[in-house]
């Protein structure tokens, strides 16, 4: 079943790791994509110049029920979490610097 963004809460026991205080972004890889490594780039960076905001990689080889359950089609997928764990936005591709900080106004 496909959850809806928004519809469910993720936490660590889904992600291997706690939430960002204001908010989380949530990165599906895999091992031999080479947007992987890009998203990776900007998304540490990013993480690293707004307060409260974390960067989780997740393997979507190894995590299949929850690329499963959040019906993640390709890698790299970036969801943003607010500070509770829901699903705020949701993108695919390597996403560029302005949009990923665009997106977190959203989430805080």
């Amino acid at each position: 079943m496909r959850v809806r963004d928004g519809d469910e809460r993720l936490g660590a026991a889904e992600l291997g790791e706690g939430l960002g205080e204001r908010a989380t972004l949530v990165q599906f890889s895999s091992a031999f994509c080479a947007p992987c490594r890009a998203t990776r780039r900007v998304l540490t960076e990013v993480a690293g110049m707004v307060p409260g905001v974390s960067h989780v990689e997740i393997d979507a080889e190894r995590h299949l029920d929850l690329v499963r359950r959040l019906d993640i089609l390709k890698t790299p997928t970036v969801l943003v979490l607010d500070a509770d764990g829901r699903i705020v936005r949701r993108a695919t591709g390597q996403p560029r610097r302005a949009d990923v900080i665009a997106a977190l106004g959203e989430a805080v």
